[in-house]
């Protein structure tokens, strides 16, 4: 994450942050389970490293982190289809679905040789004093070109019912 900052900050040059943005990366032997295959919690992590990537090259830094904001994520899913092979390059690439008042939707697809090997989506925001910040007035201050849109159905049903399951399990302890 020092790495990304730093070379985000510093050296790379800068993005904005509602564009789709790719990075390719290689399968590393610490990113693999026994069978030589990327092992799925690393997916998250690659997810993570992306996001904060834009957010780092992007004026989203100055518009929230400066601003004493911080990044959460609400939720995260994912769906696997192949799996990354060792010592492989692949790339994902990280798409703006839209966002609502308290979050922001990404889909961030992870591909290999040409092929979709996994598609995982987030649910994220930026919270200050222990409350959710207004979506669609950082992203519009962040990138004034951007046209605010709402996330796709899909993407919404996806997060629905994220809620239920939480007070379901609280019901039972």
């Amino acid at each position: 994450m020092i790495y990304i900052y730093i070379g985000s900050r510093l050296f790379w040059k800068k993005v904005p942050p509602t564009s789709d943005f790719t990075r390719t990366r290689s399968v590393h032997i610490l990113d693999c389970d026994a069978l030589r295959f990327m092992a799925n919690s690393k997916y998250f992590y690659y997810m993570d490293f992306i996001r904060y990537e834009v957010v780092f090259r992007s004026t989203l830094y100055d518009h929230t982190v400066k601003k004493g904001m911080f990044g959460v994520l609400a939720s995260q899913k994912i769906i696997y289809k192949k799996p990354l092979k060792l010592f492989h390059k692949f790339d994902i690439t990280l798409k703006l679905e839209g966002s609502d008042e308290k979050w922001v939707y990404h889909r961030q697809t992870f591909e290999q040789n040409g092929q979709v090997c996994a598609i995982g989506f987030t649910k994220a925001g930026f919270w200050k004093t222990k409350k959710a910040q207004d979506m669609r007035d950082i992203i519009s201050h962040s990138d004034s070109d951007y046209k605010i849109r709402a996330p796709s159905a899909e993407v919404i049903s996806m997060f629905k019912d994220d809620y239920d399951t939480l007070k379901a399990r609280d019901k039972i302890n």
